[in-house]
């Protein structure tokens, strides 16, 4: 006589829970790395502009500023 064994340690209702709160928990990862990655991308701009302005007060010809100082 073929007995059928029905303890299941885990449901298929318990693995659908399990699969829906891991997706939902990797996709707020996501989500937050997207939000950091266009935050990081913005100051980046940000950041090569202002160097782009110091590059061009770098190149002006040096101006000897000790001629008001009295280095005797």
């Amino acid at each position: 006589m073929p007995y059928h064994l029905s303890v299941t340690l885990i449901s298929e209702v318990q693995i659908i829970t399990i699969l829906l709160i891991s997706t939902f928990f990797f996709l707020i990862l996501l989500i937050l790395g997207i939000k950091k990655s266009y935050k990081l991308r913005k100051e980046n701009d940000r950041l090569n502009e202002i160097s782009a302005l110091n590059d061009d007060e770098s190149d002006k010809a040096y101006k000897d500023f000790t001629d008001g100082h009295l280095y005797e």
